[in-house]
Order: structure tokens, then C-alpha cells, then sequence
């Protein structure tokens, strides 16, 4: 017959074992807690200082538990603190964009302040000014060289009036809308700008090359007085673009060819101003003074 499953602790000899320790232990704490309260009552110095030797047994399970409970909790608030770098950098990446964004704004705003100041100037200097209009489109990809202003007809702009930047002349107009005009830039194959070179006044003629370049003609035959970095401006003669407006710089000089760059580029400008047509002095009547001279000396 198989003897059954579950024993009575009585029936092992390890059991009974583990129940008298169990006493003898339970006893043994008993009388040491008692013994405890008796010193306490009878020598409490002796106790305190038994309090104090405990304590210094204790000290370093109690340091070493409290350097991990520190640990752990400084683990914890390094991965709070990492996370909450991570947010905090990209609320800053978000700032840095915006005002990313607001700095190259302001460039361009600063830009164009610029441009309208020097036009301004300009304006001053030139009370006749036609219009001064933003330009909203140019080509450089095609043989044709244009440009286009937002302003037409409405704003008193006429074919055949010249149009400069601050920095130089641009064109002239060729055709005139209600509200915008197209513009017939100096580097357009059908483009002759009268000039003269600023050094020592050699009159020329500046004629389109439809690559974005100039060929300088010069109107005498002989050595070339061109030199790489002269600048020309405009001569006045032929009575459609003022004197002493700048055009081109010279970019490289050949025994037969004279290369120049305008000076004003359309892609790189935002306004321009439109000028009225100039006309030559000996268009305008003569002063009272200057008839009289003249009638006295036919007479």
C-alpha cells in the first residue's frame, strides 16, 4: 500500500527540527528585548551607549542601501532630465528656424530699402522722374534680353523712354501697357547706347551682344583705348538717355573686340526708375539775353 501524500510535521525529523529552532530563536529574542528593557531602565548611559554601538554596525548597510536608493533616484531624474532636454532643444530648433526666417526677411527688407533709397536720392537729383516701379520679371536665358515694370501707361510711362537702377542704366522702354511696360535691356542684340569712357571722355558705342555682355565700338579707327575695369557712361548724344549715367565696366579686352558687363543687372534689382526722354540742349529755346546777341549781330 503507497503510503499517503501529506505527512504530519511529527512524522519528520527535519520538521521538528525547524519548529524547536524556531522556539529556541523566538525565546532567545524574547529575553533580549526583555533584557533590553531592563538595562534601559536600570543604566540608561549603558543603553545609549549600546544605542550608539548599534548604530555604528548599521551604518554601513544603512549608507550602502541609501547610496543606491540615491543612485537609482539620480538614474531616474537624468533620464527625466534627458527627455526634457530633447523637448526643450527642439522647441529651440523651432525658434531658431522662426527666427531664421525673420533675419533673412529682414535682409531682404533691408535690401530693397536700400535700392528705394538710392532711387530716391536719384529722384531728387532728376525732379522730372517719370515713375519709380518695381521690376517683376527680366529674361536671361533667351537671346532676347528684356524686362518687365509694373507700371504702364497709367503711371505716365512711354515707349522710348530710358529706364536706370541706382547702379546704372537698364534700358529703354518698348512697349507700354495700361498697367505694366516691357523694358529693352543694353545687353539685347538690338541695344546701341551712345557712351563715353570715363578716363578720358573716348565716345563709343555700347551695342548688345544677346549673351548678357557688351561690345564696345569705338567710333574711331585705331588702337583699342580700352583697358580691362573702365567704366563707361552714357555720352547724351542722340538725345534719348541723359549724360553720366553709368552702363558697363570692361571685362576683357581683344585686339579687335571689346567685352563689357552692365553694370545694373535686372535679375538682381528690384526697382527701377523711368526717365523722360532727354532731350539735347539746343532743343530748348534760347534765354532773351542770347536772342538779343544774335539779332544784334545780323543786323
Amino acid at each position: 500500500m503507497a503510503p499517503p501524500s501529506t505527512r504530519r510535521p511529527g512524522f519528520s525529523r527535519r520538521a521538528q527540527y525547524g519548529l524547536f529552532f524556531g522556539y529556541v530563536i523566538a525565546v532567545a529574542g524574547v529575553m533580549f528585548a526583555v533584557l533590553l528593557l531592563l538595562v534601559a531602565v536600570i543604566d540608561p548611559t549603558g543603553f545609549a551607549a549600546l544605542k550608539g554601538a548599534s548604530l555604528d554596525v548599521t551604518k554601513p548597510f544603512t549608507a550602502g542601501g541609501r547610496g543606491v536608493v540615491n543612485f537609482f533616484g539620480g538614474l531616474g531624474g537624468s533620464i527625466g532630465d534627458y527627455f526634457q532636454a530633447g523637448s526643450q532643444n527642439a522647441a529651440l530648433r523651432r525658434q531658431l528656424a522662426a527666427e531664421r526666417q525673420r533675419l533673412i526677411q529682414a535682409r531682404v527688407i533691408e535690401g530693397e530699402n536700400q535700392h528705394l533709397r538710392a532711387l530716391l536720392k536719384l529722384d531728387q537729383d532728376n525732379p522730372g522722374t517719370v515713375a519709380v516701379t518695381r521690376i517683376v520679371g527680366s529674361s536671361f536665358a533667351s537671346v532676347r534680353r528684356l524686362a518687365t515694370l509694373s507700371a504702364g501707361s497709367i503711371a505716365g510711362v512711354r515707349v522710348g523712354e530710358p529706364v536706370r537702377a541706382a547702379e546704372g542704366l537698364i534700358g529703354r522702354v518698348i512697349e507700354s501697357g495700361h498697367f505694366a511696360s516691357r523694358v529693352l535691356l543694353v545687353s539685347d542684340g538690338a541695344s546701341s547706347v551712345p557712351v563715353r569712357l570715363v578716363r578720358d571722355g573716348t565716345p563709343a558705342i555700347a551695342v548688345g551682344h544677346g549673351d548678357g555682355t557688351i561690345d564696345l565700338k569705338t567710333l574711331e579707327v585705331g588702337k583699342n583705348p580700352f583697358r580691362r575695369g573702365d567704366v563707361l557712361v552714357t555720352s547724351g548724344i542722340g538725345g534719348v538717355f541723359p549724360p553720366g549715367v553709368p552702363v558697363a565696366v570692361v571685362a576683357a579686352v581683344q585686339k579687335d573686340r571689346t567685352v563689357a558687363k552692365p553694370l545694373a543687372d535686372p535679375a538682381r534689382i528690384d526697382f527701377a526708375m523711368v526717365l523722360p526722354i532727354y532731350q539735347p540742349l539746343a532743343d530748348k529755346p534760347l534765354s532773351p539775353q542770347t536772342q538779343t546777341a544774335l539779332e544784334a549781330a545780323q543786323q
